[in-house]
């Protein structure tokens, strides 16, 4: 009987493999990590997307004017927590670090939920759950790809990172269903405990994705703590060209995606004063961004990476910019803005993020945890400080129009173009130098 559970088991695996083998390139032994590290994705993307909804309407209700300062409180309180996570990277293992950081922002969660059902300071409380919910997005994302590039090898990443980054688009699209679905029914502030459950859900995954690995991962099953200094990651940034590299592309990232951010909320504010409504918009949104996702990802991401190169696939998030900023500045309109953010939206998460991803299997260790959440945290959030700043003197003080924006951001995407060219050729050749791949067991 259990010789026939077993031959049973192994054809369905087979199956199985043939199934994922006609959307992504899989070899043998992946096939257990591979479906761990979608559903890990899948779950931390619906975590933040049946929150997001809820931090845009938060950032509006205050008056889009309060934006920058939110950005502002953002960007400091990650250049806080930076050298506090980069203390307990070089001081826990990776099996004790990753869930005390979902345990905490799973407590953060049920905490927000019990000072809004009590309507304590609910206007001051929103504000920090703007600022909080930003900070935990880019660390839960930061920590997940830390931990993928410590355990897939750069030819891995390369093929897999797609389909991975295909079980975050799906949570994305998950979590705006919910959130328009649940909103009325159970009220906003009863989403924080689905949230809460969810990243629970994501935090077992992790735990299962590391089991799966354990025969081909570049790093051992429980390895010990990384050690070194708590600044680490921000020196290494400082002195390498190639994470400063990183590090300037994430900038500009940040500097066209705060541009159409801000513009967007202008343009929402001014067309409803309902809260409800409002939700229901950025939900939609983000369900059309989701969908078109999935589809790219799912069915040529890993191909074109694969295909062209790590250079060509960040670039096409830059390409994508330029184009936008293009017709921006010669047909400024509501709904183009909306299409050139879901267009960016789509080609940065589809395609240019997983390939971004693949540049940190090329790191070493210790840059994987500590220069990677620098870079994701305190310069992303830095750089849209400085652009909402920068946007705020130019759009309401100095009353600059929307074509004047987007041609002086022409120039700009065209630099970020070139940026991810060289990041990639400087990719492959540390890639080469890496020790040469060994096949993982099946």
């Amino acid at each position: 009987m259990a010789y026939n559970n077993n031959m049973a088991a192994k054809r369905r695996g087979r199956m199985l493999d043939r199934i994922l083998g006609l959307v992504v390139e899989i070899k043998p032994g992946e096939r257990r990590a591979l479906l761990w590290s979608f559903a890990y994705f899948f779950l931390i993307l619906s975590t933040y997307y049946v929150l997001r909804p809820l931090r845009d309407n938060a950032g509006i209700t205050g008056g889009t004017r309060a934006l920058p300062w939110l950005f502002t409180a953002t960007f400091f309180v990650m250049l806080a927590a930076a050298p506090l996570y980069g203390w307990l990277v070089a001081r826990l293992p990776r099996r004790r670090l990753i869930p005390l950081i979902y345990h905490f922002f799973a407590a953060n969660i049920l905490l927000f939920w019990l000072l809004l059902t009590l309507g304590i300071g609910q206007k001051f409380v929103l504000q920090i759950f703007f600022v909080w919910l930003t900070v935990f997005s880019l660390f839960a994302v930061s920590v997940f790809w830390s931990y993928l590039a410590d355990l897939w090898r750069s030819d891995q990443g390369k093929r897999l990172y797609g389909f991975i980054a295909a079980g975050g688009s799906l949570g994305a699209l998950a979590g705006p269903l919910l959130t328009r679905s649940l909103v009325e029914v159970v009220g906003p502030v009863n989403l924080f405990l689905l949230s809460a459950l969810m990243l629970e859900g994501a935090l077992f995954c992790a735990t299962r994705l590391g089991h799966a690995t354990s025969g081909f991962a570049q790093t051992p099953h429980n390895p010990s703590a990384i050690g070194g200094s708590s600044f680490e990651g921000l020196k290494s940034v400082l002195r390498s060209p190639y994470l400063g590299g990183i590090a300037t592309w994430v900038s500009l990232l940040s500097l066209g995606g705060t541009v159409l951010y801000l513009l967007q909320a202008e343009v929402v504010a001014g067309a409803t004063q309902d809260a409800a409504e409002r939700i229901r918009i950025f939900a939609e949104i983000d369900s059309w961004v989701a969908g078109l996702q999935i589809l790219l990802q799912l069915v040529l991401t890993g191909r074109l990476i694969k295909r062209f190169g790590t250079g060509p696939a960040i670039a096409f998030v830059p390409v994508v910019f330029t184009f936008g900023f293009v017709l921006l500045a010669v047909m400024p309109a509501l709904m183009l803005i909306m299409a050139f953010q879901a267009a960016q939206r789509v080609g940065n998460f589809a395609v240019s993020n997983p390939a971004r991803e693949v540049l940190f299997t090329a790191a070493d260790r210790e840059d994987k945890y500590k220069a990677k959440n620098v870079i994701d945290g305190v310069v992303f959030r830095g750089a849209d400080m400085v652009s909402s700043w920068i946007f705020h003197l130019l759009y309401a003080v100095m009353g600059l129009a929307i074509p004047v924006l987007a041609a002086v951001m022409v120039p700009i995407s065209l630099a970020w173009l070139g940026l991810s060219l060289l990041l990639g050729r400087m990719q492959e050749k540390r890639a080469q130098s890496q020790p040469l791949a060994q096949s993982p067991p099946t």
